[in-house]
């Protein structure tokens, strides 16, 4: 949950359609889905919209980061307030939406790219979703 907090408007680059994301050791690189692009081209608007003279670094801010930048970037609890109504964690919703495209598209490479996620995990959301891949196989 800390990564998308300390996304930096320099990780969104829009015009290659692509997020950075940097974790200790790594970055990944995320290929943005159409959907996942017009909410970020969106997101950008609004924030410069609220905020045209903030300061701020990160992508994400509200109100209060917007103005005062010693701030830490925006609070866990900013995420668990948008999704506490559903019943959902952010955890949980990632893993539906991985295996909802796993589902759609039979090809671990898309899952890799568009998620950060490793070859393995990509594969075992694709058996999951597709268990007559391997039923064939030899054990």
């Amino acid at each position: 949950m800390t990564a998308p907090r300390q996304l930096l408007l320099t990780d969104l680059d829009l015009s290659r359609e692509l997020l950075i994301v940097r974790r200790p050791g790594k970055r990944h690189i995320i290929y943005l889905d159409e959907l996942t692009y017009r909410c970020a081209s969106a997101w950008l608007h609004e924030r410069h919209r609220l905020w045209p003279v903030t300061t701020n670094p990160h992508l994400l801010i509200n109100r209060w980061t917007a103005v005062d930048t010693t701030l830490s970037p925006i609070g866990i609890n900013t995420f668990s307030t948008v999704f506490r109504p559903t019943g959902l964690t952010m955890p949980t919703l990632r893993q539906d939406r991985i295996r909802d495209e796993a589902f759609e598209v039979d090809d671990p490479l898309h899952l890799m790219r568009l998620f950060g996620i490793s070859s393995q995990t990509a594969m075992r959301y694709i058996n999951a979703a597709h268990p007559e891949r391997t039923a064939k196989l030899p054990r």
